[in-house]
């Protein structure tokens, strides 16, 4: 997305010249019609009182239709409404009842007040009476009236057609007409019945007994709820009874609790008579789930009923519209923010008309917000945020007043657009045809044509210049433009609208992965991602390295993200090349090399054996694959009865060569490091002198063991000793042994405090007859064991 640009700084001095009007001027209401009941009848008036600027007339509308004065209703000259004689229902058909709002108007706007709901006093038949009752002495009793009525009626009761007048706490009157005795006694017996009454109509309802019999006995009875609370929904300031009698021997304990766990409190909370809970005052937190308990004293039994408490409130304003000053072409925004229970819903007025969203109004955020982009002098107004529910309404109101000066240049003339590129689009405009002279710059409105309006960003051009390229755009994208020019007093009528799109360009490169799958195969993979833009498809190419021409292009569709490539030569190596492309044209190209050389070496290396074919030259080389083997164990015999003889023997053998034969000099300390038996830092001079003694008895004791003489060198791992020894009959293999010794305490740790020596021999077989050309063993020595292998 274009980034948005700031403001043009040729608007600043403008906007700090800008400032609200002042409210003295706007219409107010000081006081408006409120909900009331009426008596039939009888006459009734409503209020309605305004403030602002002078002339102001007034009207009143009944259901959203305008009263006017007739023999029934007439208004005053304070602007309130008065109705001679309230029915019903009249002789047309026709009713007082319904909704009532009164208006206001200047020559700035139109207000409306707030909806008055108004209703006839009414009073119906009871629909549930008192009824006879015969109860044991020490019981309860309970008598109930309801009735319907505007507004609520006022019950009492009587005994006897007498006021009941209690002086005692065994009777208690509810206001929902529900007489309750504790305690029952024969002085209780007897008639009653209930009165209700209010401003249209008093009524008696049915005469009830009450007849006590038997005497109180201590007879155990478990704790029941003989009546539970209803559940109710009442608004806010109102009084909530919530009925709970209980019944029981012993008499049980009432107590009350919510569901939700969150306490009740204290304030505005009253028992009524043994266990009646009645809330004074309600608010919006009394609501929730109330339990009635019944408990037997001393124990856990108990018997529980639960009502639900709805309170609801009328609608109440949070953040009222406040009135703004704006220049043509600029937006302006009202928020609105109210809250109740249940949630109210909004909506706007413009002088007194429903407002509905159109081309440059937007209502957002639930209607909160209401948005009126480049302001013309058509949307100067008053505007009425009106947030009603079912417990009430209420209305705040503002007003926009459109800043317009004399002398301002008329709007940009012939708009045009060019496509330059899938990012920029060139806008040329003319200038006005009026008041050009005191322009000081335009101001270039710029958005996507899909995008709302509130979404635009605005780029300043110099007044010298009738053209902007507009950049960072995006490609194959459909964009509104339009112009305004600007002076010192303020800015002109937009200019017409220009609508264009940008070219479209091709994909961008995609990602190419290849997988050898065997030595004449591969795999061509890849993504398939936005990043590629617009793509309809791909195109592969391939061929040998160096070669003159490629073979393909290999057509895919868009949703496919990978090809296999085969009957490819295994010793050639390959450049594989993949592109996106579009109507627009080809995409640069991704290009990887690729070799199946490895994957033929590994084939022949995991090649199965023919058994068949090798069958022939098998049987060719097994003679002298015998006669190596025997040559091999005899020689491998031969040096472990030299190891065997050599060491178990060492102090003799050492004594008898020292006699037969002249001891060799050892070695020089730099010959000795040449040759690499110092290791990790050397070893001391007498492990030195007895280490060379040892190697030329080793060799002596060799010679004795076999007759023919060795060869001039033996060497093994840089150990070189040479020897006058006469050359083997050709009639024999060649025998070449090498023998070295290597003390391994310098490289493993032993218990044993004694040297541990190891002894290589590593014996050249040439046979031309064998296929055996070495054979080596070790053995270690530690006095105890010795290994061949």
């Amino acid at each position: 997305m274009a980034r948005r640009r700031p403001a043009p700084r040729c608007l600043l001095p403008l906007l700090l010249l800008i400032g609200d009007f002042g409210h003295s001027s706007e219409l107010t209401f000081t006081m408006e019609p409120s909900d009331v009941v009426a008596v039939e009848d009888h006459p009734l008036k409503l209020q309605c009182q305004v403030e602002g600027l002078e002339p102001i007339s007034k009207s009143w509308r009944k259901n959203g239709v305008l009263l006017s004065d007739s023999q029934h209703v007439s208004l005053l000259a304070n602007g309130s409404l008065y109705i001679w004689k309230f029915q019903k229902l009249r002789d047309d058909g026709s009713s007082d009842e319904g909704e009532y709002d009164c208006t206001a108007q200047n020559r700035l706007g139109l207000v409306v007040s707030r909806k008055a709901k108004i209703q006839v006093a009414t009073l119906s038949p009871f629909h549930v009476q008192p009824q006879s009752m015969v109860v044991e002495e020490g019981g309860v009793a309970r008598f109930q009236c309801q009735i319907h009525g505007l507004p609520e009626p006022l019950i009492i009761w009587l005994k006897n057609r007498r006021p009941l007048e209690p002086d005692e706490d065994r009777f208690t009157l509810l206001p929902t007409g529900v007489l309750q005795i504790t305690q029952v006694g024969e002085a209780d017996s007897g008639i009653y019945h209930c009165v209700a009454a209010n401003t249209a109509n008093t009524r008696h309802s049915q005469e009830a007994s009450l007849t006590v019999q038997g005497s109180h006995t201590n007879v155990y009875k478990e704790p029941a709820i003989l009546v539970g609370p209803e559940n109710l929904t009442l608004t806010v300031h109102q009084t909530a009874v919530l009925e709970c009698m209980a019944t029981g021997n012993p008499r049980p304990i009432v107590s009350w609790s919510r569901l939700d766990g969150r306490p009740i409190g204290v304030e505005g909370i009253q028992v009524l008579g043994t266990g009646n809970l009645m809330i004074s005052d309600l608010s919006v937190q009394h609501s929730g789930i109330y339990v009635c308990a019944a408990n037997k004293p001393g124990t856990r039994v108990r018997r529980t009923a639960q009502g639900r408490l709805v309170v609801q409130a009328p609608a109440k304003f949070v953040q009222y519209p406040q009135s703004i000053s704006r220049p043509v072409g600029t937006t302006a925004i009202f928020n609105c923010l109210a809250q109740g229970e249940p949630i109210p819903q909004l909506t706007w007025l413009k002088n007194g008309e429903i407002l509905a969203p159109s081309g440059h109004i937007k209502l957002k955020n639930n209607n909160n917000t209401l948005t009126i982009n480049g302001i013309s002098p058509e949307d100067e107004a008053i505007y009425q945020c009106i947030a009603e529910n079912d417990a009430g309404s209420t209305q705040a109101s503002a007003r926009l007043t459109v800043l317009w000066a004399e002398g301002l240049p008329g709007p940009p003339r012939d708009v045009k657009t060019t496509a330059l590129s899938a990012t920029a689009i060139q806008v040329s405009w003319s200038k006005p045809l009026q008041n050009t002279r005191d322009v000081i710059g335009y101001v270039l409105h710029i958005r996507k044509t899909a995008d709302p309006v509130e979404m635009e960003y605005q780029e300043a051009v110099s007044k010298s210049t009738l053209q902007q390229v507009v950049t960072d755009l995006e490609a194959s994208t459909s964009y509104t433009f339009h112009i305004k020019a600007y002076t010192s007093r303020g800015a002109s009528k937009p200019s017409e609208i220009a609508v264009t799109n940008t070219l479209g360009e091709v994909p961008a490169v995609p990602a190419l992965f290849i997988k050898v799958l065997n030595n004449t195969a591969i795999q061509a993979s890849w993504e398939s991602s936005i990043k590629l833009g617009q793509h309809e498809g791909f195109k592969l190419y391939y061929r040998r390295i160096h070669g003159a021409h490629f073979t393909g292009p290999v057509l895919l569709p868009r949703n496919v993200t990978s090809y296999n490539i085969t009957h490819l030569d295994p010793m050639i190596a390959y450049e594989v090349k993949l592109l996106a492309f579009n109507c627009h044209g080809d995409g640069n190209s991704t290009v990887r090399f690729v070799t199946l050389r490895d994957a033929t070496e590994r084939s022949v290396l995991n090649t199965p054996c023919d058994c068949l074919k090798e069958e022939h030259s098998s049987k060719t080389s097994t003679t002298g694959i015998i006669i190596g083997t025997h040559i091999g164990v005899t020689c491998i015999i031969f040096c472990v009865l030299f190891l065997v003889f050599g060491y178990r023997g060492r102090l003799l053998m050492c004594k008898h060569v020292e006699d037969g034969m002249a001891t060799p000099q050892a070695p020089s300390r730099a010959q000795r490091h040449s040759q690499g038996l110092v290791l990790n830092g050397g070893v001391g001079r007498a492990r030195e002198e007895f280490t060379a003694n040892r190697k030329m008895a080793d060799i002596n004791e060799l010679e004795r063991l076999f007759p023919a003489s060795l060869p001039n060198e033996h060497q093994h791992k840089g150990i070189t000793q040479s020897n006058d020894i006469s050359p083997i009959s050709e009639e024999q293999p060649s025998l070449t042994c090498q023998n070295s010794v290597f003390p391994l305490d310098e490289f493993v740790v032993t218990q044993e405090p004694r040297a541990t020596f190891e002894t290589v021999v590593q014996c050249s077989l040439d046979c031309p007859e064998s296929n055996v050309k070495q054979l080596s063993f070790t053995v270690t020595k530690d006095n105890s064991s010795g290994t061949a292998e």
